[in-house]
């Protein structure tokens, strides 16, 4: 066996979830692909058993204190696994949710730029643009001579700065130095008193060493104390001028910062010394002091403020303040007297100088109204300056009674915007103003990633800077040569993480790990083709092959044909999903599968079943939906025409504005036309033909639930109804049970004990929570007298836990039940459990959920249903029943659009949109429309890869069927 487990990975007796007590051998240092329907049981087999014991084990080699900061992995139900390697997990899980999380960040390219900006940056002035010198001890003198005579200032050395610590040896040198004051994170403190800072926070400790006026003769004074600030805080040096201005004290004092390494000489700006936090918008040193580094804030959008200026207020111009109340009333009747209008007149009837003063009020006059009371008992008076639509409505903001009224009035007059600062580059301008190549770093973060490999390459450099910079631009360009070799070179760095599809977020921590130069390793993924483009699939493939190469284990989960006919040896699970699957029904190379007749992978493979071309393509009904010039993103003033009645595809390689196109502009100006949604649609010059629709569905990814408690019966709507049936029956009218007894989640016929979860928690203090199996309902969820209610030999436990294939067939007697379960079936999710957590579903699988419901409603023949890559995590078979389903809808006279790489799925569209000619700023463009039969036959005119791609896929198809 020893000299085996050397070659090989063998597993003896894996049961978890579904998998049926099998036994397989899995090559080490090969690729791998496990295939097999949807819920066959392949990631209970790569994910939950082979990833769970490498990842266990390797949490037993540590120490008990280690592991209790790694929570607890159980052992999974396997009776034995040899030859198992340190294992690696690159999952689809999206989980940079945080808006600070760029490509740059995610990648670690961006760390490599910071210390390539702060090493090799030329800094010029925020202000004139002048590149920035270094400033003498003379230079900075007449600076501060230069500011009148008689400005009082306050020179003060920063010894510290956002540094955490005490600092008690620092604050101890300054009082023997015979200093007396300091200023300490912006408070002015006296060095005698005690002085304790929290070691746990950053401080700032600013020394003062002179308070002066500047005059002729105290430039003597002035010299010295400069100089004695420079060398004690390393030649930086912050001044407190004070400037006059009409406030309650008459001045304010402004901070001049000066530094004998960086000062524009004009403009007597410095900046801070490069460092690689300037150029961090993480760090309050170099994010914009606006924004925090976020690049948009929340401001108030006048057009959801004021949305219709042809109408008066007491016709509901301003729809924040309702004219019908007394109050807006007698305040804006006031108003409008006072400046010569009524409430009455239309907004855009107003003067200018009559709408400024309404938007943002007139401090300088009072005005007086006066207000009855809602209890008719008396009134008040007011005599108080209007301070304007605007700031009333920020007022109101702000005193908002609770976080629900503080989210209202975001939600509905506020929109979230480019920050006006920085203009959504998310730094501070000092750090803008550092350049290298010509370009800052946000600039070059803007770059695509074949942009930015172009801009490094001719990249000149003096050099000392080259030789500083040699060995960070080896590290810079061989990260983005793995991003462009996972097909991501249409990607820029400054992109935010949670935008990113799961496919996407996959490659990119592929990349990561090709960086990291592992051997010896078990990398485990999960679908990375996943909104590949055919043309960018070959290299994906080469990437795993290459870490195959470098003498790793690569076991992929994966549906698509290159990589599996590419793969050193495949494992097929089956034969069917949930319960029909779990078994091994072929492990071999491609070839040897091919001759499995038990494997529906295998005779795909081999050509023996296929997905049928349909006999003609449909022609609409004459009616089309028009957008016209969509220029969101990289769309270059796309114009667009959609036919009703068919099945559309929007094709095109990854990256040249697909969902960008449909999800970002078409779907929010069709909902918002016809459903009354609030979306705000990306940027387009007009869309006709809305009217020849009633109904548009968004059927997209995200998940159907957010705790565990959802499911997908309750999303769909079935369980109340079987709740109802349960409370309709003999047993509980005698009781007096009513639906609410046959929930999980309220009171009254779930278990209390672990109220309706059915499992308790154990809390184990210093080691990780414990999940066992509740000893009062025994995981049924529910007390012992709701579960005594049968319905056919059944209680409502037992009803949760059957898959929807099973409870289909059970409730077949109930329409309204089995018609809902019939759907759920009919787009291939028989294998999953009615009581099932959504949070366990796949994006793909949730997507069908939502599917199933729509098609469980009636149909009126008009609805538009816009789909993006449903074939996600789905098997050739899968496909094939998804599609019949699709097919139907469009039978019945409806229209769907649907975003798609699968060629199978395109094959079968009636019309097809493709864009590009490539991603990023390479695309964008209409490369072609028409059927597919047209885009195959024109490709080598238009330059469509998706015709060329799907010309191979037409003929092979063509042939099978004539076969």
């Amino acid at each position: 066996m020893n000299s085996v487990s050397g070659e090989k990975i063998v597993i003896h007796g894996a049961r978890v979830h579904n998998l049926k007590n099998i036994s397989v051998e899995i090559p080490r240092n090969s690729l791998v692909v496990i295939s097999g329907l949807s819920g066959s049981g392949k990631s209970s087999l790569a994910f939950d058993t082979l990833f769970a014991e490498g990842q266990r084990r390797y949490m037993e080699s540590l120490s008990s204190y280690a592991r209790q900061f790694l929570g607890s992995m159980d052992k999974p139900d396997v009776d034995q696994i040899e030859g198992l390697s340190p294992a690696i997990s690159i999952e689809q899980k999206t989980t940079h949710n945080n808006p600070r999380s760029t490509v740059g960040t995610v990648t670690e390219i961006y760390d490599y730029y910071r210390l390539l900006f702060a090493r090799t940056g030329h800094a010029h002035c925020p202000v004139c643009g002048r590149e920035i010198q270094e400033q003498s001890d003379d230079q900075i003198i007449d600076s501060i001579m230069g500011w009148g005579e008689g400005t009082k200032i306050t020179l003060l050395a920063p010894v510290i700065r956002g540094k955490k610590g005490e600092h008690q040896k620092i604050l101890e040198d300054a009082k023997k130095s015979g200093f007396v004051r300091a200023r300490i994170d912006g408070l002015m403190v006296e060095l005698e008193d005690s002085i304790k800072l929290d070691k746990q926070k950053k401080h700032t400790i600013e020394i003062v060493i002179d308070r002066i006026s500047v005059k002729g003769e105290s430039r003597k004074r002035l010299a010295e104390s400069v100089e004695t600030a420079l060398k004690s805080s390393d030649g930086v040096l912050v001044v407190l001028r004070r400037v006059e201005d009409s406030g309650e004290k008459g001045w304010h004092e402004e901070e001049v910062f000066f530094s004998q390494k960086n000062a524009c000489p004009d403009c007597g700006i410095s900046i801070p010394e490069l460092q690689p936090r300037l150029f961090s918008f993480n760090n309050p040193f170099g994010a914009c002091p606006e924004c925090t580094g976020i690049g948009e804030k929340m401001e108030w959008d006048s057009a959801k403020i004021l949305p219709d200026s042809s109408l008066s207020f007491n016709q509901g111009a301003f729809p924040f303040f309702n004219p019908s109340s007394e109050w807006n009333q007698s305040m804006f009747g006031a108003i409008a007297e006072a400046n010569g209008w009524t409430l009455d007149t239309p907004v855009c009837d107003l003067t200018d100088a009559q709408f400024e003063s309404l938007w943002n009020g007139d401090l300088s006059k009072n005005i007086r109204w006066i207000y009855k009371k809602q209890s008719g008992e008396g009134y008040s008076e007011y005599n108080r300056p209007w301070i304007g639509v605007l700031g009333e409505m920020k007022r109101r903001h702000n005193e908002a009674w609770g976080d629900a009224q503080r989210l209202r009035i975001e939600e509905n007059y506020m929109s979230v915007s480019e920050c006006s600062s920085c203009y959504g580059m998310r730094l501070r301008k000092e750090a803008l103003g550092v350049t290298v190549g010509g370009k800052n770093i946000m600039e070059l973060c803007s770059l695509s990633v074949a942009d930015s490999l172009s801009f490094f390459e001719n990249l000149e450099l003096s050099e000392t800077e080259r030789k500083i910079a040699l060995q960070l631009l080896k590290e810079i360009n061989a990260r983005l040569n793995f991003l462009k070799n996972v097909g991501l070179e249409y990607l820029t760095l400054n992109r935010s993480a949670g935008t990113l599809s799961g496919g996407e977020a996959q490659r990119i921590r592929l990349a990561t790990q090709i960086g990291s130069g592992l051997t010896g390793v078990m990398y485990i993924l999960d679908e990375p083709s996943i909104g590949l483009h055919q043309r960018d699939n070959q290299r994906l493939i080469d990437t795993l092959t290459y870490l195959r190469d470098l003498k790793n284990t690569v076991v992929v989960v994966e549906h698509d044909e290159q990589t599996l006919r590419t793969a050193d040896w495949i494992v097929d699970i089956g034969p069917g999903a949930g319960v029909h699957g779990g078994r091994v029904m072929a492990s071999g190379t491609p070839e040897q599968v091919m001759q499995v007749e038990q494997s529906v992978t295998g005779r795909y493979l081999s050509g023996k079943i296929s997905m049928a071309l349909p006999e003609k393509r449909r022609e609409g009904n004459g009616k089309f939906i028009s957008l016209r010039g969509a220029c969101q993103h990289n769309l270059k003033n796309v114009s667009v025409d959609f036919p009703l009645g068919t099945f559309t595809c929007i094709t095109g390689v990854s990256g040249s504005g697909k969902s960008t196109l449909l999800s970002d502009i078409f779907y929010p100006v069709v909902s918002n036309a016809l459903m009354r949604t609030n979306y705000k649609p990306g940027s387009y010059d007009e869309i006709l033909g809305i009217e020849n629709i009633d109904k548009v569905i968004n059927i997209d990814q995200s998940p159907i639930g957010r705790t565990p408690r959802s499911n997908p019966v309750t999303y769909v709507g079935v369980f109340d109804a079987i709740r109802e049936l349960f409370s309709s029956l003999p047993d509980s009218k005698a009781k007096g049970y009513t639906p609410g007894r046959f929930s999980f989640n309220v009171k009254g016929g779930r278990c209390e004990k672990c109220q309706g979860a059915g499992t308790l928690t154990i809390e184990m203090n210093f080691l990780p929570d414990v999940f066992i199996q509740c000893d009062v309902c025994h995981g049924h969820r529910f007390n012992s007298e709701t579960l005594d209610v049968l319905y056919r030999g059944k209680n409502i436990s037992d009803v949760l836990n059957m898959t929807i294939e099973e409870a289909a067939d059970f409730f077949s007697a109930i329409p309204h039940i089995s018609r809902k379960l019939e759907t759920l079936k009919n787009v291939g999710l028989g294998y999953i459990q009615l009581g099932q957590s959504a949070l366990t579903l796949s994006g793909g699988e949730a997507q069908r959920v939502k599917l199933a419901s729509e098609l469980a409603r009636p149909s009126t023949g008009k609805t538009l249903y816009i789909l993006d890559e449903p074939t996600t995590g789905l098997h050739f078979a899968d496909v094939k029943v998804l599609m019949e389903v699709i097919q139907k809808l469009v039978d019945k006279g409806n229209s769907v659009i649907m975003i798609e790489h699968n060629l199978d799925v395109i094959a079968q569209a009636d019309w097809i949109i493709d864009l590009g000619p490539e991603g990023g700023t390479g695309g964008g463009q209409v490369v072609d429309f028409g059927t597919p039969e047209h885009i195959a036959e024109n490709w080598k005119k238009t330059g469509s890869w998706t015709g060329k791609f799907l010309e191979e896929a037409l003929a092979s198809l063509k042939s099978k069927r004539g076969n």
